[in-house]
């Protein structure tokens, strides 16, 4: 199973500095990926209770570009890019740029979104996403892989163009979905190079939406062996010994006894994210302190 861990994105400490500071030390230390994460907005009076690490997100396209450039070998990767908020040929092209930049190590995360403020702000319907990011993946599909791309479908339209530079990484950069719901876990096996499990997820009941995956890649003739399944780790560190502890929280040596649970279930790879930690990742939080807890897990949770 390989680790990861999640730069600083959201709240005080997602500072130019800092993302560089991680990132750089989470490739010295043996770390597989770094990743970030998408919000557009945060609504000025939230109908429902919104996670504190939402208030304040920096783009995760820009912030990983930036960190292509301070790094060499470590993987970059977004958990994820919401679908409905770009034109196909707009992430075609971004996704691109940052896998030449990054010499081929982007790892693309795509989801449908869930906030209507967003959808609001971005100037699209909010109703059939599933069939508007199934049409998507098609569109985007054939604008990094055929020399002359040309697409006609209910959703989006463009006559014969070309795509220039395509990615480096062949057919084209890892695409990995989020999502839970079902619909979203079958397409994630019909579609996509793996799936991505989303903040709010219980790590303990990861099998079923594995399983969900691979019965749909099975179903579409694909090998599900074959495909990827990212845990997004909201770690908590506190004192051990709580015997109704979430998984990844508690302790380090606790939290790194979770490991083998998260590999029985079929989990291929693994990213720490503090961000979701609200002692961490709200912008009213000391960045100094955050910073502080942070490279201490970085250094107790090392691969």
């Amino acid at each position: 199973m390989e680790i990861g861990f999640a730069v600083p994105v959201s709240g005080s400490w997602a500072t130019p500095e800092n993302q560089v500071r991680i990132a750089r030390r989470a490739e010295e230390l043996g770390y597989h990926s770094l990743w970030a994460f998408q919000r557009l907005l945060f609504p000025a009076e939230p109908a429902t209770k919104w996670a504190e690490a939402y208030r304040s997100v920096q783009d995760p396209v820009v912030t990983l570009a930036y960190l292509a450039g301070h790094t060499e070998r470590v993987r970059l990767g977004v958990a994820v890019l919401n679908m409905p908020f770009f034109s196909p040929a707009l992430l075609a092209k971004q996704a691109a740029t940052l896998d030449v930049v990054s010499a081929g190590r982007l790892d693309l995360g795509l989801g449908l979104g869930w906030s209507r403020e967003e959808y609001a702000a971005s100037g699209v319907p909010y109703e059939h996403r599933g069939r508007r990011g199934e049409e998507f993946l098609r569109a985007l599909h054939a604008l990094w892989t055929e020399e002359v791309a040309e697409f006609h479908g209910d959703f989006y339209d463009f006559p014969p163009v070309r795509l220039s530079p395509k990615p480096v990484q062949r057919p084209h950069p890892p695409v990995l979905l989020g999502g839970a719901a079902e619909p979203a876990l079958r397409r994630a096996g019909r579609l996509a190079d793996g799936w991505i499990s989303s903040s709010g997820a219980d790590l303990s009941r990861l099998k079923e939406p594995i399983a969900m995956v691979k019965e749909a890649a099975r179903a579409a003739g694909r090998d599900p062996e074959s495909l990827r399944f990212v845990c997004r780790g909201v770690v908590r560190v506190g004192p051990p010994g709580n015997p109704e502890r979430r998984p990844l929280t508690g302790s380090y040596e606790e939290i790194r006894g979770d490991l083998d649970m998260l590999r029985a279930q079929g989990v291929t790879e693994l990213f720490y994210d503090l961000n979701f930690d609200p002692g961490i990742g709200s912008p009213d939080a000391d960045p100094a302190a955050s910073m502080r807890r942070a490279e201490e897990a970085l250094e107790a949770l090392a691969p």
